[in-house]
């Protein structure tokens, strides 16, 4: 087998902004001595939800591999009707500098939806990234790009999910030919001059990928709103606004609630599971 990190081009890296897909951006770096072709792109598609720290990471692998990562996000939906498309939504290039960080984009697709995701409609990831990159490979002029995405060989339910789906997209996934682990992951960083600077455990980087994402479990959930629950407003006044829940049996408010008598009500969270949200599930 040849160098799984010499991806055939032209070709879209998936950029989650995450440890593993900064340890597979890496990777590809290095197979190509340190300069990616030109049409080799790396993408990084931002919610608006991401935590500070996600983008700073962003930021870091850019400037100290030398890497040009483009920052796509939503930031309008044109309410005129079309008979094919009722609704218009615009996407445009950004940077660190400008991305939203207050939930803008999000909000977008919520204020015109007039509803909330959830587990089984998630217009979220749908719209503000599989849809957003599909834009960016539009306007590059490609069509069913190749597309490269960090996921692991401990991950194989994942990457069947993928391999079998019926699509013109190819999806390459270097580190699940190569058999990269999670712990290879770990292992990186911690040997690494710089890191995501977000509390993990041995599963889950707690506030990764949008902070309080209603796909993590809730003790998951839980956990980071021990830590930081400043961050549930941003999703309390969501379920407000629309009357709606984003989990089907509780609203943040009320884990909340829970959080406050954890001691009483932890038991319910124990066999609760977090899904993960990725750009191509």
């Amino acid at each position: 087998m040849g160098n799984p990190y010499l991806i055939p081009s032209p070709s879209l890296i998936s950029f989650s902004g995450g440890r593993t897909s900064g340890y597979m951006l890496k990777q590809i770096v290095n197979a190509y001595d340190g300069l990616l072709p030109k049409d080799l792109h790396v993408v990084f598609a931002n919610t608006g939800k991401e935590m500070p720290q996600t983008l700073d990471f962003i930021k870091d692998c850019a400037d100290k591999w030398d890497v040009h990562i483009h920052w796509i996000e939503l930031y309008d939906v044109d309410d005129s009707k079309d008979d094919e498309q009722p609704f218009i939504f615009k996407y445009k290039l950004t940077d660190y500098d400008n991305a939203s960080r207050n939930g803008e984009p999000f909000e977008k697709l919520i204020e015109h939806y007039g509803k909330l995701p959830n587990a089984t409609n998630r217009f979220c990831t749908y719209l503000l990234k599989q849809k957003a990159v599909v834009w960016f490979e539009r306007m590059m002029g490609y069509k069913d790009i190749d597309q490269v995405i960090g996921l692991r060989a401990d991950e194989p339910r994942r990457v069947h999910r993928i391999k079998d789906r019926k699509s013109n997209t190819y999806y390459h996934t270097p580190l699940y030919e190569a058999k990269v682990t999670q712990k290879d992951i770990q292992t990186f960083w911690k040997q690494s001059n710089f890191d995501l600077n977000l509390l993990a455990t041995d599963k889950h980087t707690l506030f990764g990928n949008c902070d309080m994402c209603f796909l993590k479990g809730k003790s998951q959930l839980l956990e980071m709103m021990k830590h930081r629950e400043d961050l549930a407003d941003w999703w309390i006044e969501k379920e407000k606004q629309t009357g709606k829940t984003f989990k089907y049996d509780i609203s943040y408010e009320q884990m909340i609630e829970i959080k406050n008598h954890q001691d009483r009500q932890q038991s319910l969270f124990f066999d609760d599971e977090s899904v993960d949200c990725f750009c191509h599930d």
